[in-house]
């Protein structure tokens, strides 16, 4: 099993006729993802690397049965492309977009609460790397040859950190099932405490590793679920440390403002909460494999 995207979830791609949308849609086929068509308004009839584009979502899923959408979309126009896949029947949505404005993130919010939780579109993103699920599909920007198929599950709002733990796992021939970006905005689709009750409920996935940074409550509130919630065990990294209060570090959202938002403080109260953390990014992969060896 995998959480949110399989061998079987049918991909379209909007904004497909980008430079960068063309380079990482040949990257997502090259893998193995079912990518069955674009959308660009306007630009329906064309194909790119052997996909046809269509000019809305709706025709997109009309015509191939797609269930996933990978938005590539400049950020003035991401947030009404992200509300047109939720009103189109998409039901996992990752959107890669970075800068695309709070309001407008607000907004989405909103729109997609319009729906019954059954009918609800997930999000992942904006300003994302994606989600791999693998050997059996990718949707985003990762490169797949460094994530080992298994049974470690990765939520991080960083990518670059992300990218790491797959390797240094790899590393250690310890695989994944699932790793989703949840991205580093303030405002974004899914949280922490979503992806995890996922893999909770996933029944390949036997342990998370959960890789968070400064600013926001995300963390604080993963500890309250683990702690109440899951069943499996949970390795943690928190990037940060170091950071000064009131300086934005990295991703938009990466700025310490109240209380609970510093790196120290959550990774107290993450401990509390009985989860491992790594002491620095170079032992993740280490900090995972010692968990793997003691709860196996």
């Amino acid at each position: 099993m995998s959480i949110y995207l399989d061998s079987d979830s049918r991909v379209i791609v909007q904004g497909i006729t980008g430079r960068i949308a063309q380079f990482h849609t040949k990257e997502m086929l090259d893998y193995g993802t079912n990518v069955v068509g674009g959308v660009v308004p306007g630009k329906a009839g064309e194909t790119v690397h052997g996909v046809p584009v269509f000019n809305t979502v709706k025709d997109a899923v009309a015509a191939t049965d797609a269930d996933a959408s990978l938005v590539f979309v400049p950020p003035p126009f991401a947030a009404d492309s992200i509300m047109e896949a939720a009103d189109g029947g998409i039901r996992y949505c990752v959107c890669v977009t970075d800068g695309i404005p709070a309001q407008d993130m607000i907004r989405v919010k909103r729109y997609m609460h319009r729906y019954s939780r059954e009918r609800r579109m997930v999000l992942t993103g904006p300003n994302c790397a994606g989600t791999i699920s693998p050997g059996k599909a990718l949707l985003g920007i990762m490169p797949g040859h460094i994530y080992l198929p298994g049974n470690v599950g990765i939520v991080g709002r960083s990518g670059t950190l992300g990218y790491e733990t797959a390797e240094q796992m790899k590393d250690l021939g310890i695989g994944v099932s699932t790793s989703v970006g949840i991205g580093g905005d303030p405002i974004n689709g899914s949280s922490f405490k979503d992806i995890l009750e996922e893999f909770e409920n996933d029944g390949e996935t036997e342990l998370i590793c959960m890789i968070g940074e400064i600013g926001g409550p995300q963390e604080a509130e993963a500890a309250e679920f683990i702690q109440s919630q899951m069943t499996k065990p949970v390795v943690a990294y928190i990037a940060g440390l170091t950071a000064p209060k009131g300086r934005t570090m990295g991703h938009a959202g990466a700025i310490i403002s109240a209380f609970g938002e510093s790196a120290s403080e959550k990774v107290e109260m993450l401990t509390a909460a009985g989860v491992t953390v790594a002491e620095n990014p170079s032992v993740i992969g280490e900090t995972v494999a010692r968990v793997v060896r003691k709860t196996g």
